[in-house]
């Protein structure tokens, strides 16, 4: 909002040389924040003045263009002339040059002498053309910034002015003013107006303040004005769209008369431009007021106005020229024709008023905020008028609105006031709210006097009246957003000031340090980190082909997951089961700029819905839910497992001089899943895995007491081709939620033995499709007590074994924590797993 501060002075006590910069530190205090400062000066400079025509030669030039070779008088005929510079005659009367034809000799014109600079930069100075030497020019709206024509120069007597010779058009045409603009939250819709403003100032200052309603006086109704119809009997949004609805009649009026200069350059600082003397009329108001009007053409309505919701397949033209189709929700102004606009949003163009219209029919109305919010977004359709209503309206204030309308065209466009009025609906009823004694200095920590809260809520606008459990606090009609106890408390710190609330460091209650799963969470995170992977973060916002990918191990199998009911985009629409999706798009993104040697990983949530989603309870503030509406808040809360995942394309490191660098592959996805594990406590189970998002028989199957918990291994080609990675990208992803809770509450390290350690290997030879993870546990089976460690090193195909078959090679670690083993103790413990892999699987030693 943008505030003319000659405007604001005319119901405040600012100061006549306070500055916007001052204006706003003020209204700081009182919470709108500034946001810039507009001053036509400072486009502005120079001698500006008011010059006279004394004659004008038409010329034809050798291009073919006529112009006028004028002399033109800048001070009172007699006067000393007492600008000086180059280019400035001291008789006072100036050769000029100008191409336009709009004006005649007499005519009182604005004239910029040399040493005058205009917008743009743009300077005036003596210059040769045309066969003249022009020293000045005769400017248009445009050339001044203030208007947009610029076929034609200003004729100050078509404005209905008649300035002394020499006047400084900067003062004359108020460009002299400055305005300041301001932020304001949408909760604060009345200070879209001077008078919400005012009311603010004078809240900031400790000033007086005059209202500008209260300088209106509305006539009595003498007679019925036009029938309007409030047909929104099935309100969409809780409440009827169109609560009040004001018309009056304005007959004989002229509107094509000039806009006063002062109404203009008002309009213009406030950040709209002149269009024509109704409008600006319409506009003037509604920014002095906050009340949004509309004027209809009279003798274009047919019949009575009805309020009411469009039609299926409705359609109107709008001001814009715009044919729009409407929806069932859009609240519509309509006649007997049809409907003639956009209630709170804009006016159709059947009823606009032209310069042909003689009688003009007021629109003063207060409609629903969020009825007029979502028709403004639906047609895409922004509005000063929308964006008024949409933050709330007084309610109060139609009559004395559409009033200060009449007023303004009986005075400017020569019209006449009738008594017609129409006054449909009522004013709805204020709220009131009870504020207890004591609860403002609780909830803010401040020792407030009865005398400050009153005083606070008073000048505000509200009605406060107090017994001895408190206050009883009428909202005024332009504050909405005064709803409960803690609104008004908030404006009570504001009004006092945020100044006065002390700054005080809570002091930190003792804690018992982070819980277990927090313990856990950070120490799976941190050895990913010294595993030598990056940490990232991505959305869990995924498609739901994503979820259908990576969510179910089976291609065909059902995913259930969860909409978003507000996505930021309509293609990832749904809260992700999986965290490979993410990861994946920061590998491809990666990829892309040139980072291809990547080991990847995070940590996060994922969401599963459960029987019960959301909850229909809505516990009431201020007091804590009982443990049923708990249960059924918690009920409806989706299962959400943390889970962590990696990523690994290219190599384990970058390469170099001498030295090739080994290419990531399954192994290093399954030992990252393993690292997890071990920091955990507890040990994971490797089995041959099938997942429809990893590679046919390069994927393993993390198991945790019977159950999977995660996939490990490459990715499918497929998948790494749709999504434009290197081939053999390979990944993990574990549900850390299971694991942390199967994890011992103590881990306990082994002891490090001082014994020797022997160790012996092994190559069996099995049938191909046994497994090598069935092999290693039988072999640590039957290895018993003396067995540390075995590990497969080797697995072999190919010349001396024979088709079908495979050689495994095992190295197994042997010790004791008592003494040194001897090697027939060692070789007897080898015997005995190898009997026990022969007798499961057949193995054969090789």
């Amino acid at each position: 909002m943008r505030i003319p501060l000659s405007w604001l002075r005319e119901y405040t006590q600012l100061p006549a040389d306070a500055s916007a910069e001052d204006l706003m530190a003020d209204l700081v205090k009182v919470g709108l924040e500034e946001e810039d400062v507009h001053r036509p000066s400072d486009e502005l400079s120079g001698p500006i003045v008011v010059g006279q025509v004394l004659s004008l030669v038409k010329e034809e030039a050798s291009n073919g263009k006529t112009i006028n070779w004028c002399q033109v008088r800048v001070v009172p005929e007699g006067a000393e002339q007492t600008l000086t510079g180059k280019g400035i005659d001291p008789s006072g009367v100036q050769g000029i040059v100008c191409g336009a034809h709009n004006f005649v000799e007499g005519d009182k014109v604005v004239v910029t002498l040399p040493g005058a600079v205009l917008p743009g930069d743009f300077k005036i100075s003596p210059r040769k053309t045309y066969g003249h030497t022009s020293a000045g020019m005769i400017a248009s709206s445009r050339e001044l910034g203030i208007g947009d024509d610029h076929d034609g120069i200003i004729v100050l007597s078509r404005l209905g002015l008649d300035p002394e010779l020499g006047t400084d058009v900067l003062e004359l045409f108020g460009l002299d003013d400055q305005a300041a603009e301001i932020n304001v939250t949408p909760d604060r819709g009345y200070c879209f107006s001077i008078r919400g403003v005012a009311r603010e100032y004078g809240l900031a200052t400790g000033t007086a303040f005059t209202d500008p309603a209260s300088k209106v006086q509305v006539t009595d109704a003498a007679e019925a004005g036009h029938p309007v119809v409030l047909a929104d009997d099935a309100p969409i949004y809780g409440v009827a769209g169109c609560t009040r609805f004001v018309t009056r009649e304005v007959t004989g009026i002229d509107p094509t008369r000039p806009t006063p200069r002062w109404m203009a350059s008002r309009l213009q600082l406030a950040g709209m431009r002149s269009i024509s003397l109704p409008v600006d009329i319409s506009n003037y108001v509604m920014l002095e007021l906050g009340s949004p009007l509309h004027f209809y053409d009279a003798d274009k309505l047919s019949g009575a106005i009805t309020v009411r919701r469009a039609a299926a397949g409705e359609k109107l033209t709008t001001l814009d020229e715009k044919e729009r189709e409407l929806s069932v929700e859009d609240l519509l102004i309509t006649d007997e024709s049809g409907a003639i606009g956009i209630a709170g949003v804009m006016g159709g163009a059947s009823t606009e008023v032209s310069d042909a219209t003689s009688r003009v029919l007021i629109e003063a109305a207060h409609f629903d905020a969020v009825s007029i919010a979502r028709s403004r977004r639906r047609h895409k359709l922004p509005s000063e008028a929308s964006k008024r209503f949409e933050r709330g309206v007084d309610p109060r204030i139609m009559q004395i609105a559409a009033q200060r309308a009449v007023d303004l065209l009986v005075e400017l466009a020569g019209g006449t006031e009738t008594a017609k009025i129409t006054d449909a609906g009522a004013v709805p009823q204020a709220a009131q709210i009870v504020l207890p004694a004591g609860f403002a200095s609780a909830l803010i920590g401040v020792d407030y006097t009865d005398a400050q809260i009153i005083s606070a809520l008073e000048g505000i606008g509200a009605e406060v009246s107090q017994d001895a459990a408190g206050f009883t606090v009428t909202a005024p009609s332009w504050r909405p957003d005064l709803a409960i106890k803690e609104d008004l408390v908030e404006e009570v710190a504001r009004v006092i000031g945020y100044d006065q609330i002390p700054a005080t460091l809570p002091v930190a209650p003792p804690g018992r340090g982070l819980s277990r799963s927090q313990s856990q969470r950070r120490r799976v995170l941190q050895g990913l980190a010294d595993f030598g992977m990056t940490e990232v973060l991505c959305y869990p916002f995924v498609s739901e082909a994503q979820n259908n990918t990576f969510g179910a191990a089976q291609a065909g199998d059902q995913v259930k997951a969860i909409t978003l009911a507000n996505p930021i985009s309509k293609e990832f629409r749904f809260l992700r089961t999986s965290l490979l999706p993410g990861l994946l798009d920061t590998a491809r993104r990666n990829n892309g700029r040139g980072f291809r040697d990547l080991a990847l990983y995070e940590g996060g949530l994922v969401f599963f819905p459960g029987v019960q989603l959301g909850s229909s309870v809505l516990p009431p503030l201020g007091a804590k839910p009982s443990d049923e509406v708990l249960a059924e808040l918690f009920a409806g809360v989706p299962n959400q497992p943390w889970q962590i995942a990696g990523v690994f394309t290219g190599h384990e490191a970058p390469a170099a001089a001498g030295f090739a660098p080994r290419v990531w592959d399954w192994a290093d996805a399954l030992d990252a899943a393993r690292t997890v594990a071990d920091i955990l406590g507890t040990e994971l189970e490797i089995v041959q895995g099938s997942h429809q998002a990893f590679h046919p028989g390069r994927a393993a199957a993390l198991k945790l007491n019977g159950e999977i918990v995660g996939y490990a291994g490459e990715l499918h080609p497929a998948l790494l081709k749709d999504a434009d990675l290197p081939a053999r990208t390979v990944a993990f992803e574990l549900n850390a939620t299971a694991v942390m809770d199967a994890a011992p509450a103590v881990v306990v390290a082994e002891h490090l033995s001082t014994q020797p350690l022997a160790t012996q290997d092994v190559a069996l030879v099995v049938d191909r499709e046994v497994v090598a993870g069935d092999v290693l546990a039988a072999l640590r089976e039957g290895a018993g007590e003396l067995l540390e460690d075995v590990a497969l090193f080797d697995v072999y195909e190919g010349k001396g074994i024979e088709d079908g078959k495979k050689s495994l090679a095992f190295g197994l670690r042997f010790r004791a924590t008592d003494r040194t083993l001897t090697a027939d103790e060692a070789s007897e413990a080898r015997a005995a797993a190898v009997a026990v892999a022969a007798e499961k699987f057949g193995a054969v030693q090789r």
